[in-house]
């Protein structure tokens, strides 16, 4: 089945699903590996390897100025540490930059025009330079690319406990960028969670070198627009 992917960006989006009805789908995860076939899996460690270390080598200079001004702005750590959901539901260490002030006040969740932000820090998420320590995940081997959102464990156990089969995302190592995040808002809640899950269905679903490039250009085209958060 061939479909437009409904979203709120400009780019189109035709997949073919495997299942037309993504909200029942239910997702085996396999204790081994994920669910790529071996040549999907090659394609996509290519594009992992080839991209990631693009970015490093062209990214050094913004690398070191993110540096600076986060030791400028908000004295304390570079990177921000966090313990995030991987492949079959294994938590990694997942690394970025520190765009909030050291010890801030507690809250799961990011919010618009959110005090605990610095300045530097704003402008870090809008470029999505934030994400840029986890291509060192990717070449680890924590990460993909392209993938679901890795979130946090704690909210991971609160989604699972309220969202059907939320657990079929984790079939799939998660991603710096994929599906959900180019294609729907930044998510501070449990709906958007909820809604989020359709998009990583019908990726994991639909996956093809295709898709996987699209994805790529549509994330080259959320940074230049500044829509991160």
């Amino acid at each position: 089945m061939t479909y437009r992917v409904p979203h709120s960006h400009s780019s189109s989006f035709y997949i073919n699903e495997k299942s037309n009805n993504t909200e029942n789908t239910k997702i085996i995860l396999n204790q081994n590996h994920s669910s790529y076939t071996t040549v999907q899996y090659i394609q996509k460690r290519a594009i992992d390897f080839i991209f990631s270390s693009i970015l490093l080598i062209f990214m050094l200079p913004i690398i070191l100025y993110t540096i600076y001004r986060i030791k400028k702005e908000s004295p304390g750590p570079i990177f921000f540490k966090q313990s995030r959901v991987g492949l079959n539901g294994k938590t990694f260490t997942c690394y970025k930059f520190r765009s909030m002030y050291h010890n801030s006040e507690f809250n799961p969740y990011t919010q618009k025009c959110d005090s605990r932000i610095f300045p530097f820090g704003q402008i870090m998420r809008k470029m999505r330079i934030d994400e840029l320590p986890q291509l060192f995940n990717i070449l680890r081997g924590d990460m993909h690319l392209i993938g679901p959102r890795a979130e946090w464990d704690i909210l991971v156990k609160k989604y699972e406990e309220v969202i059907p089969n939320y657990h079929a995302r984790h079939a799939v190592a998660p991603g710096i960028t994929g599906l959900a995040q180019v294609l729907y808002p930044y998510g501070c809640n449990t709906q958007d969670a909820k809604n989020k899950l359709r998009y990583d269905k019908i990726y994991i679903h639909s996956w093809s070198l295709k898709l996987e490039l699209q994805i790529v250009w549509n994330t080259i085209n959320v940074i230049l627009k500044r829509k991160g958060q």
